[in-house]
Order: C-alpha cells, then sequence, then structure tokens
C-alpha cells in the first residue's frame, strides 16, 4: 500500500506565497457572495385620488417610507415631486388615470422615471395651491402611505358655498361678518321682548290644523292708537343645522358583511335628511362632506361654527365584534367620563379617523385644537342632551334602540363650545340584518324622516335665539 508523500518544510515554505495569494482571491470571492446586496427599490402598492371642493388628495401607498423633494412652477402652475429610494411600476403609471376631468384642482399627472431610483411626478393644476406633503404610518390595515393634499392659494369659504348654491343671502354675510346671528337684523344683545326664532310652534298649530280641517289661528294685531308708532314686523331668523356624514375617502369606517361601507351608508343618510330639513321654514343645511372624501374632526367642527350652525348632527353606522349586536343609539359629549364602557370604545374608536383617514398633525390648526380640547361648556351639553332626547325618542318608532338613553362620552367631533351637538348611530352595520336595512331606501327614508321630526320637537321648545358667537 502507498503510503502519503510528505512535503518538505522547504516545499510548504516555497509555496506558501501562493497558498495565500489564492487564500485572498477565495476569500474575496467569498465577501462578494455574502456581503448585503443593495436594497431594492420601493414598490408602491395602489394609488389613490380623492377630489374635493376644498382640496384634492393624491395617496401612493407603498411598502416602505418614501422620501419627497417637491417645488411648484408658477407658470402654468404644476407641481413637481421627485420620489426618491423607487422605481416605475404598472400601479404607479395608473395614477394617469385616476385624475377625474371635474377635479377642481388637477388637470392632469404626468409620472416618469427621471432618473435611476428617482420617479418624478408632475401635477398640471388648474389653479395655484398650497401642498401638503407628509407621510402616513400603517395602521388599519394601510401600509405606508405618502400624501399629497392640494390646499386652493384661498381656502374655500363654507358660507361662500352656500351662497354659490343659493342657500344663503349677502344680508347673511353681512350679519356673520358682524358677529351676529345669520340671516337676522337682530343686534348683538336684543331686547328681550323682541320676536326671534324660526316659528316651529307655528308651523306645529299650521300642520294639526290641516289634518283636523280648521283653519289655523291667526294672531290678533292689536290697533296703534292715534299718534302711536306701528310695532315693528317680527323678525324671523333663520336656523342652520349643520349634518356632518362621518369618515370618507381614505377612512371608509365600519364594514359589513356583505361589504357594504359605513361612509357610503351615512353619505346617502345624510343627504335624504338634508332635504327633508330643507322643507322646514326657515331652515337651511349644511354638509361637512358632499362626497367620498375625508375631513378630519376638527375642520368638521370649524366648518359648523364658521356658518354659525344652530345643531351639528353627525351620522355614523355602528360597529361591534359580535354580530348580533343591534339597535339605534345617540350620544353627546361628556365632561366627566363616559357613561359607559361601550360609549367609551365607541368614542375612542371613532377619534381615530384622523389616524386613519389621515390628517396632517404637523400643520394641525391651534384654533381646532383648542376648540377640540378646551372649550366644551356644560350649556353645550345640557342644549345637546335634549335635542339627543328628541331625536332617540323618534328613532325608537323606527328601530330597536341599542339604549334606551342618550349616551355620552368625549368624541372629538362632538366639542364645538357653542353648537348643541349629537352623533346618531343609524344601526349596527356589523349585524347583517341591520346592514341590509341600512342599504334599504326606504329605511334610509324612515330614518331621514324620524331625525327631522326629533330635530322639529327640538326647535319647537326651544327656538333659537340670536346671540353673537365667536367664529
Amino acid at each position: 500500500m502507498p503510503r502519503p508523500s510528505r512535503l518538505s518544510s522547504a516545499s510548504l515554505s516555497a509555496r506558501s506565497p501562493r497558498r495565500r495569494t489564492l487564500l485572498k482571491a477565495g476569500g474575496t470571492l467569498l465577501l462578494s457572495v455574502v456581503a448585503p446586496l443593495p436594497a431594492s427599490a420601493a414598490q408602491i402598492l395602489a394609488v389613490r385620488v380623492w377630489p374635493a371642493p376644498d382640496y384634492t388628495r393624491v395617496t401612493l401607498e407603498n411598502d416602505s417610507i418614501l422620501a419627497t423633494e417637491h417645488f411648484l412652477v408658477p407658470d402654468p402652475p404644476r407641481l413637481v415631486v421627485d420620489i426618491n429610494g423607487l422605481a416605475l411600476n404598472d400601479t404607479l403609471k395608473s395614477l394617469v388615470a385616476k385624475v377625474e376631468p371635474n377635479d377642481p384642482y388637477i388637470k392632469q399627472v404626468r409620472v416618469g422615471q427621471n432618473r435611476p431610483n428617482v420617479v418624478r411626478l408632475v401635477f398640471d393644476l388648474k389653479e395655484a395651491v398650497k401642498p401638503q406633503v407628509f407621510t402616513l404610518a400603517p395602521v388599519a390595515g394601510y401600509r405606508h402611505r405618502l400624501i399629497f393634499d392640494l390646499y386652493p392659494t384661498q381656502p374655500v369659504d363654507p358660507i361662500a358655498a352656500l351662497i354659490e348654491k343659493g342657500e344663503w343671502s349677502t344680508g347673511d354675510t353681512a350679519a356673520a361678518a358682524g358677529g351676529a346671528n345669520p340671516a337676522s337684523p337682530l343686534p348683538a344683545t336684543p331686547p328681550a321682548q323682541t320676536g326671534v326664532g324660526p316659528d316651529a310652534i307655528a308651523k306645529l298649530e299650521s300642520e294639526m290644523s290641516a289634518l283636523d280641517g280648521t283653519p289655523p289661528p291667526q294672531a290678533v294685531q292689536p290697533t296703534p292708537a292715534r299718534g302711536a308708532k306701528a310695532p315693528a314686523p317680527k323678525v324671523v331668523r333663520m336656523v342652520t343645522i349643520a349634518l356632518d356624514p362621518g369618515h370618507g375617502g381614505e377612512d371608509p369606517g365600519a364594514i359589513g358583511a356583505n361589504g357594504s361601507r359605513e361612509k357610503d351608508i351615512v353619505l346617502a343618510v345624510a343627504k335624504r335628511l338634508k332635504a327633508k330639513l330643507e322643507q322646514l321654514p326657515n331652515t337651511r343645511v349644511m354638509l361637512t362632506r358632499d362626497g367620498d372624501y375625508f375631513v378630519p374632526l376638527g375642520q368638521r367642527v370649524q366648518k359648523a361654527r364658521k356658518v354659525q350652525a344652530d345643531l351639528f348632527v353627525s351620522i355614523h353606522a355602528d360597529a361591534w365584534i359580535s354580530p348580533t349586536a343591534r339597535g339605534s343609539s345617540v350620544f353627546v359629549l361628556s365632561e366627566k367620563g363616559a357613561s359607559s364602557s361601550a360609549a367609551r370604545w365607541l368614542a375612542n374608536d371613532q377619534n381615530k379617523a384622523d389616524l386613519i383617514g389621515g390628517a396632517n398633525f404637523a400643520v394641525q390648526d391651534k384654533q381646532i385644537a383648542s376648540v377640540l380640547f378646551d372649550l366644551s361648556t356644560t350649556a353645550q351639553i345640557n342644549d345637546s342632551l335634549k335635542v339627543g332626547k328628541a331625536v332617540l325618542t323618534e328613532i325608537g318608532g323606527i328601530n330597536r334602540l341599542h339604549k334606551a338613553a342618550v349616551e355620552q362620552a368625549g368624541f372629538a367631533v362632538l366639542k364645538a363650545p357653542d353648537i348643541p351637538s349629537i352623533l346618531v348611530e343609524t344601526a349596527f352595520i356589523s349585524n347583517p340584518e341591520e346592514e341590509a336595512r341600512l342599504r334599504d331606501d326606504g329605511y334610509q327614508n324612515q330614518l331621514a324622516e324620524a331625525i327631522t321630526k326629533g330635530i322639529k320637537r327640538y326647535f319647537a321648545d326651544n327656538p333659537p335665539m340670536a346671540k353673537s358667537r365667536q367664529t
């Protein structure tokens, strides 16, 4: 059996430089294999465009945090955005087709690979805008989001919007600017004997007379004594109601087992309710949103205050982990804690809307913040309880009540300090039976009618007085 040959020490020494060279080359090759490769480009998972009168939002949902640079070009107006660490893909290309012709602010968008790992977006604009560009952390099923909010340089005024629709007169505008009540020539502190209010009681008397065929009672006008001045005519003040369809845009709200989205249901109910309320005399209605877009909670409150609303009604569709939960509810604000653990849970859940919908907290108005957290009043809560009870009673005639009494909790959207505010949970969208009812036109109409009757009852017992408000 042959024995293995042995290399002498001299032979090993002679070969060692070559051996070291081979080892070094092999080691270099090994390091090149196991060294971490450069991170792959981020991927755009979805793109969405939400046009609205107040602003247009563009959302890019992606799998990581994106760094951006942007600048404005004035003539013609354009917004140019460079997104770093991004490769162009079909999803991002589809953004071009997402822009609708009726978008109030975007004419079109162009997308291209500007240079390696940098994608450029060019928004051709219909007018100059003030862009807000920010990112949102993953929440509620969303991954990372890059948000472009395109606001007009002159913010949309809710009163101007009502004037454009013929729902507000120029006289109202002057009164509002002077701090007096809308549509009322009364001074800020009118004499106690001056007649005010929408005269809802007179309307109810007229309706009752129509039922039994008797003419409505006529007010007797006293004959003025010779030389005396005729009494001033009675002043009738418009009543302004703010309706707030919850959620919208990036925030779908609760989703039923059959795919119904809360944001769609409550907008449909709010539009029906608006039509019914506007049939009442001396009543006008503002929607905090009239389409599928997101409005932060604080801005909903501010919209109501800017039109000096006499009532704020937020409309929602409840949800619970169990599909058996059912019934309608009415909530108002609480200064002393929630009236039940369920009310506290619901308030906490609703107050997350800004996180899901995507509010830009970095630029949140300080006045809005103070309204939401510092200025709630006992008087507002007491009035809210009155209107809440009237509405809950009427809703109880068309649907089972989840709780027989008005509940209270710290809902951010109810914290207008000077406006009675209620939140109506129309039914449980998480209950398949009630979800079907919420989708039904007939039930939506019944809901709108019931809420209208409750509001009529409240104003009949509590006619709004003329008083100045801080806007």
